[in-house]
């Protein structure tokens, strides 16, 4: 659903054909409001307008926890790697989102929606050389959900780092991090 230049999407909690190679050709080239409202739509525009007026654009993903940013995202990268005509060149998808499994366990939690929830915003920018092919990009973390730290609702987990430290605690290599003399903690704080 389209509200003026806004896109209002759904997580259907599941695989849609609607997001294969042939939709992105499908949306690449038309006017948003042509064809049904998709990520690919907003995509197609924030393209067009970048190569017309040579200015940053910007796509801002926002919803509730488990809404699917990070996919919209993907969705979104996928789409410029394609009519960008750099998508088997670099695999930007998985270059740009691959979360390191550090970066991942340090900030994913399992909440009510979402067994590997991320609990920080991220901002990618993405880099278009003049021929408007992806050249690189970079990706920030910022607002690591803090609470999550000293208190979960019923049915969430702390941050998979505390879980992954616990599981390993008997490992020789846990003595190398240094945290054996803080190891005695009672459980229910981890």
């Amino acid at each position: 659903l389209f509200l003026g230049i806004v896109l209002v999407a759904i997580n259907p909690y599941e695989q849609l054909p609607i997001y294969e190679q042939d939709v992105i050709y499908a949306y690449s080239g038309q006017n948003m409001g042509d064809m049904d409202p998709h990520i690919f739509a907003v995509a197609e525009e924030a393209y067009k307008q970048m190569a017309r007026d040579e200015k940053n654009q910007s796509i801002i993903v926002s919803g509730e926890s488990g809404a699917g940013k990070t996919v919209s995202a993907k969705y979104a990268m996928r789409f410029f790697a394609t009519v960008g005509g750099s998508a088997s060149e670099t695999n930007i998808e998985a270059k740009v989102l691959a979360s390191s499994p550090i970066m991942e366990a340090i900030g994913n939690a399992k909440t009510t929606r979402n067994d590997n929830s991320s609990r920080f915003g991220k901002y990618i920018e993405i880099g278009f050389d003049k021929r408007y092919h992806i050249i690189g990009a970079n990706m920030r973390t910022y607002l690591l959900e803090k609470s999550r730290v000293v208190f979960q609702a019923e049915d969430e987990r702390n941050y998979h780092i505390f879980y992954q430290l616990c599981a390993s605690s008997s490992l020789p290599e846990f003595k190398d991090l240094g945290l054996s003399k803080y190891w005695n903690l009672p459980v229910h704080l981890l």
